[in-house]
């Protein structure tokens, strides 16, 4: 793989430096509540408790709606 560069040339760049450089964090934090909507709708757990048949629903929908929304900026959990 080659070089990536990415250069800011202000101050006022500062946000968009951090956000290029935590980008990675995002990726993971999407990762990790997918896998947790995931484990509810598997195990049927919630909160050290059975979930209910809606909370899987509800967290079944969200899972899916968060896997949309990735796939729409071509962002892949899965590696």
């Amino acid at each position: 793989m080659g070089k990536i560069i990415l250069e800011f040339d202000s101050f006022e760049e500062k946000d968009d430096a951090r956000d290029a450089l935590d980008g990675y964090k995002w990726k993971l934090a999407a990762w990790d509540l997918d896998q947790h909507l995931r484990a509810v709708v598997k195990y049927g757990s919630y909160k050290n408790r059975e979930a209910t048949e809606d909370e899987c629903k509800f967290a079944e929908d969200l899972r899916d709606k968060l896997r949309d929304i990735i796939d729409g900026y071509g962002i892949n959990l899965d590696y």
